[in-house]
């Protein structure tokens, strides 16, 4: 503390103790009323200075608070709204989605069929052409066999018995 300090609290002290021997903290005179008169004036000053102000902007906030909280809800209402709506047309969609899917699979797979029944009777087609043309082949292969069994025939007949007995 500071040397001024000191002699002032000093000082108020002693006026403190004299104010006590004189009658004590409250004298009952004219000073009271005036007192009171002063605190009165005191209490509509700060009333129309400081608390009016102040109320009126604590309840402009409240208002303020209140009108954003209803907004709020109400959009907040109306996003699950607009959410369950999603949603739902999302799972219509999903559902259109996969009954295309599955046609387009049940399409796909009639097409395969029909792909591999026409290869299996292409196949099949084949198949008969070739044992046709083996069936030709061998009936030709016996013709010439069968021609060359009679030259052979022949030959050995002639070799054996004569050119003249064999014609």
């Amino acid at each position: 503390m500071t040397h001024w300090t000191i002699l002032l609290a000093v000082e108020t002290a002693e006026a403190a103790t004299e104010a006590a021997k004189e009658g004590g903290l409250f004298d009952f005179d004219a000073t009271l009323p005036i007192m009171a008169l002063q605190f009165l004036l005191l209490v509509v000053v700060l009333n129309v200075v400081f608390y009016k102000p102040l109320s009126k902007s604590i309840d402009g906030r409240d208002d303020y608070i209140r009108k954003n909280l209803l907004e709020s809800r109400e959009r907040l209402a109306k996003a699950e709204n607009l959410a369950k709506q999603y949603e739902q047309e999302l799972g219509e969609t999903r559902r259109k989605s996969q009954a295309t899917i599955a046609a387009a699979q049940a399409d796909a797979q009639k097409v395969a069929a029909q792909k591999i029944a026409q290869a299996q009777a292409e196949a099949q087609a084949q198949r008969e052409q070739a044992q046709r043309e083996i069936e030709q082949q061998k009936a030709e292969a016996l013709t010439s066999l069968e021609q060359e069994v009679d030259a052979l025939s022949r030959q050995i007949l002639e070799k054996l018995l004569g050119r003249e007995l064999v014609k």
